[in-house]
């Protein structure tokens, strides 16, 4: 049997059943993410990440801001899921992702969400902070698969994510486009305010591209398979950049990194001296030099 694409297109209905069920169980006593904390969502308790039993949404539009292979020509179909299972005291989003601006969204009305961008010619659907919300995203998305839906999935992650809530995706997901915040774990508590950053990120990391591999392009230039690994280079070196560089490179030396020079001081940046400026241009020519030296394709 030939196989189609998007993957989703491959799965039976006992596999969507299948995994539907498995979301909502971890639900009940939530271990969606690496926080796992127990409560029962299905009842609309909420833990962390501050979501109940629906999935909050703060926007949705085609997106023409995102790298290259991910908006096209045509921008990148992108849903802002409210909240977060992170902290980032810089956050430049921080009323969407801290205090959840935005509106709860049962399954069927999140399908029609997706469905609508389809309709408005974008690549792909790009679920941008999804980590906490994937079993609302599993539901949502069998309702537009459906109905029609035919566009490949980009899962826009922090990398705090669960390995066994990625394994869900597996077949689902096409694309992963994944943040490597930092290169370790005390600097991911003290900024971003969760335990194991790193670990967790790199377990999950790993997870990704075992899923999907390495970045694959179309005629066209658009994306439309493998992992787009994020860095956003911090100032004073916090990030561990080098660190992180050298765990992708482990990873693959084919793996496709985003260096991010755009850093600048948001919401409560300004609490931390160490974070109260933007980037220096020498910081991010040796993060680039770094990069270079390891051969990683540079997004």
């Amino acid at each position: 049997m030939k196989e189609m694409y998007p993957s989703y297109l491959n799965l039976r209905e006992e596999d969507w059943q299948s995994r539907i069920q498995r979301a909502m169980d971890m639900l009940r006593e939530c271990s969606v993410c690496p926080h796992q904390c127990g409560v029962n969502r299905l009842e609309d308790k909420t833990g962390y990440c501050k979501t109940g039993r629906y999935a909050v949404v703060a926007d949705y539009f085609p997106h023409r801001g995102e790298e290259k292979p991910i908006r096209g020509k045509r921008g990148s179909g992108t849903v802002f899921f409210s909240y977060c299972n992170m902290r980032c005291v810089y956050c430049q989003n921080y009323t969407i992702s801290h205090m959840g601006e935005g509106q709860r969204l049962k399954p069927e009305e999140l399908a029609e969400v997706f469905i609508w961008l389809q309709r408005l010619g974008c690549h792909n659907i790009n679920l941008v902070s999804p980590s906490h919300v994937v079993p609302q995203i599993l539901e949502a998305l069998y309702i537009a698969v459906n109905r029609g839906l035919r566009l490949p999935i980009v899962y826009n992650t922090s990398s705090y994510d669960s390995v066994e809530t990625l394994r869900l995706l597996e077949g689902i997901v096409d694309i992963y486009l994944a943040d490597f915040k930092y290169g370790d774990s005390q600097t991911g508590k003290k900024y971003s305010k969760v335990k194991a950053y790193y670990e967790k990120a790199l377990q999950a990391i790993r997870e990704m591209h075992r899923q999907v591999g390495d970045l694959q392009l179309n005629e066209e230039g658009v994306a439309v398979r493998g992992v787009l690994i994020r860095h956003l280079i911090l100032p004073n070196g916090i990030a561990n950049t080098e660190r992180v560089l050298e765990d992708i490179r482990a990873i693959s030396s084919q793996m496709a990194v985003n260096l991010m020079d755009q850093y600048t001081p948001y919401y409560k940046a300004f609490d931390y001296p160490e974070l109260s400026r933007r980037i220096y241009p020498a910081e991010f020519k040796k993060a680039l030099e770094l990069a270079q030296d390891l051969m990683l394709v540079l997004d």
